[in-house]
Parts: structure tokens; sequence; C-alpha cells
């Protein structure tokens, strides 16, 4: 059917979203949008497993992030699809983009409704009515980082692989016809998320199909490559060759029947050497718990509108009247410290006859070790 040349609704939400419209029209689909040869290629209840055994120590950091009786169930995982995932989710959502940059490298991102997002970002700021904002979106990004870093640690247990990273959440509150969703099948984990209101706020953690392969292949002890040779029976260790008939046959001393004898310097236990990841530490589910121990703690908040350096002698030669020239540019955020140490930028404001800051970004994690010389 010949088209008038005027895109649809569902074109137009597919051009947003970067997936080709050619599959919306009745042609052929994309390649991007085929399902991987012989399923969606990842172990489903490897990836279940090991997700719900995460959900207490991830409940734990959002219940000291939030202050809330924070309880995080689920998941339940599925193998989904583009079309399939939209169906679920509503309008607005908020999508928070923390792919995975080494050891199981790929897409990986949370999606929350709106209204969950406000949620926590409310409970966070302690803010009523708060706006889905930039600084509003810099704390939701705060708790997803949270919550990767500790399935992270988990996950390096597990598998034994010490090089998973991630990259710092990004966070953005858009039309779910806009969410940058994995191409073809991908897992779906889906979470109900109680923040102490009895209310079961939905939360959808999404991997692509080669992060989500890799990581239940690893979870379930297989492999891509040839299996390992003691799996067929043949150990070589030392001088042994165990479980193997070869009819009673006898080499020099060393027999081969239904078992040859080792010799007497036993098998060899060949390991690799694994060094540990040099990567930012983050807080596991027993030292977030420890935090509450300092909450009481009183620290000097400064407000820094800029700095300048003079000669002695320019500061000796100052009088009333005097212009000092800042090193910050007229509408440029000032710098919040902690005790001397820069942890967020804002903007000025009058309350009433006084001044104040607002908030305006948060100085990340890694930024903050390096200004206190930890790097």
């Amino acid at each position: 059917m010949m088209s008038d040349g005027a895109l649809s609704q569902d074109e137009i939400d597919a051009l947003l979203a970067g997936v080709d419209s050619s599959s919306m029209s009745g042609g052929a689909p994309a390649a991007t949008m085929t399902a991987p040869a012989g399923g969606a290629g990842f172990n489903i209840a490897a990836l279940e497993q090991f997700f719900s055994s995460t959900t207490n120590a991830l409940s734990g950091n959002l219940a000291a992030l939030t202050g809330a009786q924070a309880t995080l169930n689920g998941p339940e995982v599925e193998s989904s699809s583009r079309d399939s995932l939209l169906g679920q989710l509503p309008d607005m959502v908020t999508v928070v983009q923390a792919n995975y940059t080494s050891g199981f490298p790929g897409e990986h991102l949370f999606l929350l409704p709106e209204e969950s997002a406000r949620t926590i970002a409310s409970l966070m700021t302690k803010e009523d009515n708060i706006q889905l904002d930039d600084m509003a979106m810099s704390v939701i990004g705060e708790v997803i980082s949270q919550m990767v870093g500790t399935q992270i640690t988990s996950l390096t247990d597990k598998t034994g692989n010490k090089s998973i990273a991630a990259a710092s959440p990004t966070a953005a509150n858009v039309p779910k016809a806009a969410a940058a969703l994995p191409a073809g099948d991908f897992a779906v984990m889906s979470y109900s998320l109680d923040l102490g209101d009895n209310v079961g706020n939905q939360v959808w953690e999404i991997l692509g199909a080669a992060p989500a392969a890799d990581i239940s292949n690893s979870l379930s002890g297989s492999s891509s490559g040839a299996p390992a040779m003691q799996n067929s029976g043949m150990n070589m260790g030392g001088m042994g060759m165990q479980g193997m008939d070869m009819g009673g046959m006898n080499m020099g001393g060393m027999g081969m029947g239904g078992g040859m004898q080792s010799s007497n310097l036993g098998p060899t236990n060949v390991q690799s050497v694994q060094f540990p990841n040099l990567m930012q530490p983050r807080l596991g589910p027993h030292e977030a718990g420890n935090i509450g121990l300092i909450m009481d703690v009183s620290m000097e908040m400064t407000v820094e509108l800029g700095r300048t350096r003079k000669l002695i002698k320019e500061i000796l030669g100052m009088g009333e009247g005097t212009i000092i020239e800042l090193d910050k540019l007229a509408g440029e955020p000032v710098d919040i410290l902690v005790n001397h140490k820069l942890i967020a930028k804002g903007e000025v404001v009058v309350i009433d006859e006084n001044f104040g800051v607002r908030v305006t970004e948060i100085v990340s994690p890694m930024e903050r070790i390096n200004d206190m010389g930890y790097n």
C-alpha cells in the first residue's frame, strides 16, 4: 500500500527509540531486531537464583539511603523483547543506564515508573512534591550505583571473575517509547519495591542478550569453549589417567586398567593467578549498616563563591571599596564543601532576608575520593 509520506505514531515512537521503522511497516524486520537462533541464549533459572540472592542486601542499601523500611521482593525473570516490554510500562519512565564495561560487557539498565522515581528522590532529599529535574536524576543515579555495586560484589564472589565493572549510572525521565532498550531478546528482572507505604513500586532490571548469556553461563559453570579434560573421564594431573579402561594393559609400571596408578608425587594442581581488580571500593551491606553509627557527628559545611591568589603587598594595600576579582564567572555554580572537601555545587538563593544555596549537582563518589587524596 502506498504511503502519503506522513509518519504514523508507531513509526515516530520507533524513531525516538532508535529502532528501524521498516519493522513496523510490513517490510522485512531490521537485523538488530531478530532473536538469536536457538532461543534467548541465556539460562533464566540461573539468573533468577542469583538476583534473588541479592535482594536482602539491596533492601538494606535502599533502607540506609532513603531512611524508609525498604523491601525489595522478587525478581521474576523472563526473556522479553522491546514490543513485549513496552506493553507493560507506564507512559513515562525513569531510565537508568548502568552498562557493564568489563567482565560481562554489555547493556544493563533499570526502569522505574515516574511516580516510583519521584518517591525515591523525595525520600533521599527529604523534599515533598519534588520535580524530576537534573538534581533528582542525580539522586536516582546514586541509588542505582549502590545497587549495582552490591550486585557486582556478589557476582564476583560467585563467578570468580574479578574484572567486573560498570559505567557510572546516568538517569533520565522519558516517554517509554524513547527508552533505549536492547535489540532482539533480552533478560528482564521484575522486582516489587515496598518503601514502607505498602505500595508495590515496580522496578525492572534489564540485561542485554550478551551479558545475560555470559553471566548465566558463568553462574551455571558452563562455557562456550571445549569442556574441561576431567569431564571426559581423563585426568592428566601427575602421571595418572583415571577412568579409562585400556583392557588391563600395563606400560612400564604404569597400569592402565580400571584406573592407572598415580606416581609417588601425586596429581599436580595447577591454577591460574588472578589479581584483584583496581576499581572504586563500594560499601557492602554490612558496611552500609554501620554508617548509622556516625549519623549524629557534626561537620562544618561552607559555601565558596570563588578563590584568587594575591601578593602580600596587594593584601596589605586593601581598603574599603577594594574590588577583588575571583576565579569564577558570574552565574557559575558555587562550591559546597564539608570539612573543606568539595561534595556538591549549587546556586545562591534568597530565603526571606537570608542567603541560601540550592544544590544543583552532587559530586560523584570517584571525584570525592580523588579530592581527598585517595586516588
